[in-house]
């Protein structure tokens, strides 16, 4: 058996080997085209994060919060143009995800926001009115889908009827849809219900808040009640003849990309309720896709927004 075992050493050793040499294609002329797709949610402008009340781990306000929304805008391009080449955009899906505004649902937002709703409203229609003109700019055309979130509601308690009429975060959207009205670079969708379907080259995109979701505080997190509300939207979807691929969601402030689902980060950041409640931290992120003909969602990532030496905090 030795002598076996040695046979096989001695001729392993004394074999030469030839590794394959793998061609690589050279690169086509053909173009490829995507549809840049960003979810832009959950920025709740005007609310103020004290870092003192959080261990020094966020702030936030106005001005950082145009920053914040400067930074998105500067680094979807940038991901975009220099981190993928090759690509040729068809133009842009510019997703608001609800949750624009942290309003005043509560009295301890009242007391503590920058400014009353109103003046918000008219502020930071005009920041996101820059923002998409800009990235008209740059990809020639763009699609703004439209959902309300669960902040920017006029009453107490969350409604079911006229959900999204009742809510600043659709009425800022028709804000900015009016300002486009003559600019054939632009279309809407300004739901009028709670969610939205955006098709991107015949894949379907669900667009919804992801409020709908009950539970999340256990071991397991968000994943099994989010998963749950995903699987009955989808039956629904296929019994009414709008089947979609993908669901994106904002609502929970953090980060997850799959095919299947997007959920979205927070422009806000890291804050006191996250804090108590002893939530994990993420950094201010954002979620961006290259959406292409053949395979639906090709590339997913992060923007990220956070600059504290420009913020200064």
């Amino acid at each position: 058996e030795l002598q076996r075992a040695l046979a096989i050493v001695t001729t392993a050793e004394t074999a030469s080997i030839e590794p394959p040499k793998w061609l690589v294609a050279p690169p086509s002329n053909r173009k490829k085209h995507a549809t840049l797709t960003l979810l832009l949610s959950d920025t709740h402008f005007d609310e103020v994060v004290d870092p003192l009340e959080i261990g020094g781990l966020n702030a936030y306000n106005r001005r950082i919060a145009e920053q914040r929304l400067q930074a998105w805008t500067e680094n979807a391009i940038r991901m975009a143009r220099h981190y993928l080449s090759g690509v040729t955009y068809d133009g842009v899906v510019a997703m608001l995800g609800g949750d624009i505004f942290s309003g005043d649902i509560h009295d301890e937002l009242k007391e503590s926001n920058e400014t009353v709703i109103l003046d918000s409203l008219l502020h930071w229609s005009e920041q996101i009115a820059a923002a998409l003109g800009t990235l008209a700019d740059e990809f020639g055309k763009v699609h703004v889908p439209c959902v309300v979130g669960n902040h920017g509601r006029l009453s107490r308690k969350p409604r079911m009827k006229q959900r999204a009429k009742t809510n600043l975060d659709w009425l800022l959207g028709k804000m900015v849809e009016r300002h486009y009205a003559k600019d054939r670079r632009f279309t809407f969708d300004i739901s009028e219900n709670a969610d939205t379907i955006v098709p991107i080259y015949g894949w379907g995109h669900l667009l919804t808040h992801g409020d709908q979701v009950n539970g999340g505080g256990g071991i397991g997190g968000i994943w099994p009640p989010v998963m749950r509300m995903r699987a009955r939207k989808a039956q629904r979807a296929m019994e009414v003849g709008t089947p979609f691929q993908t669901m994106w969601i904002g609502h929970w402030h953090q980060y997850v990309s799959t095919p299947g689902m997007v959920i979205n980060g927070s422009l806000k950041g890291y804050d006191e309720y996250a804090w108590i409640n002893n939530f994990g931290f993420e950094v201010p992120q954002q979620a961006l896709a290259v959406v292409t003909p053949e395979h639906n969602i090709t590339f997913q990532a992060p923007v990220f927004c956070q600059n504290r030496t420009k913020e200064k905090w």
